[in-house]
């Protein structure tokens, strides 16, 4: 319907069925026309007009293509509720699909396959078997398509009326790009209802396939692909005719083909001995998917875990892209945090130091997850490149500096895998994460930092002060939290010997005793019976 046509939609009245019937059964062709439209605006708003079923039947008789497509729209509706009534529109489906007009045959071949009524399909079958054969190429690819829809409803049916083998014969003699790629999303749709492969392609086949790539559709090069990429190569000159057709496609507009391409040549470059033709491909395969990072948000991030996919292989030819990767400041948190998986698993020792100054941008970010990952991001490049560990450590002494409360308590987090791979290193920066203590409320943050105080008590002046601040909510405190500060008490006192840290001890480890979480209060009675008979064997298994 065309936009005048929207005074349909609005709100009836009583008694508008009995005339619309009356509309429905002049002859007059703009009365007819009108009155279907009034149908079908209603039957799309909800109302049951299913009791016009006879007339828009009637209705079919008319060389008037536009009528014709909106009783067509109608029938499929209402088809499967009045199975009984629909049998009344086959004679018109078999007449119309021997019309003089390839779009009418068309039409009138797909609606029988829309009309999911099995009283229907017996009677489909011979009109599908002559439209496949038909010498208008838009009714040959409107009819395979129904050969995949008629299957769904009865698979017995197509098998037994030889329509698989239909298909599979179009695919080796039709001339037409687009009837054969229909044709292989035919039998695609039909090997996913079944299950199972429907049919194997030989070597001639392939070459068909990969020759009609460029004149089908973007769509039906998708299927066609995905066909191609299931072929098993038994030479490696055919292995080399899909690598070198299908790399043409990565160029191509449409995502999905050039994904489907990708996916293509991955499978097909396992195996092959050319290290040149190799090379090239792989180039060519990281080239077309940093390209799709330009596109849509949604695309965007189908190829970031695509890459995530291929980075074990793909790693040296997307080193030279690493800016690419980069998250804007308008990019949604799932393409930022895709795209910083992606840099963690690129960066190098050349690279690091450029993605550690971004990754100091990140974390000046609004999103507090992202600010979180981007935070532990450094850590981990600490961790992995030993040359820049002291980079990392001032960076996030600066980030702690900055006292925003989730900021620092992330970067106390990742201090703590800092320090614990880099013993003895970066003991001094110890005192300035204390200094954050009062801020501290996530339970990770809290034990991070009690690990470090029992670590380095020695050179911490004020060591049972902090420790104090915990114990006094010690029972209010998450479990991860409880059972290191018990720990950490532990190894206080044992580094320092004094009557302080050993009074803080005893206190954990009494109020520990009484916790109701078994886990806790095992602990505390493991370290008691520790500590009372051999405090050189504690040293040992604590410290």
């Amino acid at each position: 319907m065309v936009s005048g046509d929207t005074r349909f939609f609005q709100s009836q009245r009583k008694g508008e069925i009995a005339e619309w019937r009356d509309e429905l059964q002049r002859t007059d062709l703009e009365t007819q026309k009108l009155a279907v439209k009034k149908v079908i605006a209603a039957m799309t708003v909800g109302k049951d007009v299913s009791g016009l079923f006879p007339e828009m039947v009637q209705c079919m008789q008319t060389t008037n293509l536009e009528l014709k497509k909106l009783v067509y729209l109608y029938l499929i509706n209402y088809a499967k509720s009045r199975p009984e009534l629909a049998i009344l529109a086959v004679n018109t489906f078999i007449k119309d699909s021997q019309d003089t007009n390839p779009l009418v045959r068309a039409l009138a071949v797909r609606t029988m396959g829309c009309i999911r009524v099995h009283r229907i399909t017996e009677y489909l079958c011979d009109p599908l078997q002559c439209t496949l054969k038909d010498s208008d190429p838009y009714v040959r690819k409107t009819a395979v398509l129904c050969v995949a829809k008629l299957f769904s409803i009865d698979a017995e049916l197509v098998e037994s009326r030889g329509f698989l083998d239909s298909l599979c014969d179009i695919l080796r003699t039709e001339s037409n790009a687009i009837v054969v790629s229909n044709a292989v999303a035919a039998l695609s749709e039909i090997s996913h209802v079944a299950s199972k492969d429907i049919v194997a392609f030989d070597v001639t086949i392939l070459h068909k396939l990969l020759n009609i790539l460029t004149d089908c559709t973007e769509w039906g090069q998708v299927y066609v692909l995905d066909a191609i990429a299931k072929f098993q190569c038994s030479t490696p000159d055919d292995k080399k005719a899909i690598l070198e057709q299908v790399g043409a496609h990565l160029q191509h507009s449409n995502g999905a083909v050039v994904l489907a391409s990708v996916n293509v040549l991955l499978v097909h470059l396992k195996g092959y001995d050319g290290s040149t033709l190799q090379h090239t491909v792989k180039s060519q395969i990281a080239s077309s998917l940093v390209t799709l990072l330009g596109t849509e948000k949604e695309i965007q991030f189908v190829t970031l875990e695509k890459l995530q996919s291929l980075l074990p292989d793909f790693s040296n030819v997307l080193q030279k892209h690493l800016q690419v990767f980069f998250c804007k400041y308008n990019d949604p948190f799932y393409i930022k945090q895709a795209k910083l998986r992606v840099i963690m698993s690129l960066v190098t020792i050349d690279t690091v130091e450029t993605v550690l100054s971004e990754l100091k941008e990140y974390a000046s970010e609004v999103d507090l997850d992202f600010v979180r990952q981007s935070v532990r991001a450094i850590s981990s490049c600490a961790v992995r490149f030993e040359i820049i560990a002291e980079v990392a450590v001032q960076l996030l002494l600066e980030l702690i500096g900055s006292q925003i409360n989730y900021v620092v308590q992330e970067a106390i987090i990742a201090m703590k895998d800092i320090i614990r791979c880099y013993p003895n290193r970066f003991e001094h920066s110890v005192p300035v994460l204390c200094d954050a203590l009062s801020t501290l409320d996530q339970p990770d943050a809290k034990a991070a930092l009690i690990w470090m105080i029992g670590e380095y008590a020695p050179r911490i002046d004020n060591v049972n002060d902090l420790m104090e601040v915990f114990a006094d909510s010690f029972m209010d405190e998450a479990d991860t939290v409880q059972l290191q500060l018990i720990t950490s008490a532990v190894k206080s006192f044992l580094k320092q010997k004094d009557i302080g840290s050993q009074n803080m001890a005893q206190h954990l480890l009494r109020v520990a005793s009484n916790s109701e979480n078994p886990d806790v209060r095992d602990r505390a009675f493991i370290y008691w019976r520790l500590l009372s008979s051999n405090t050189y064997s504690i040293e040992k298994v604590i410290i």
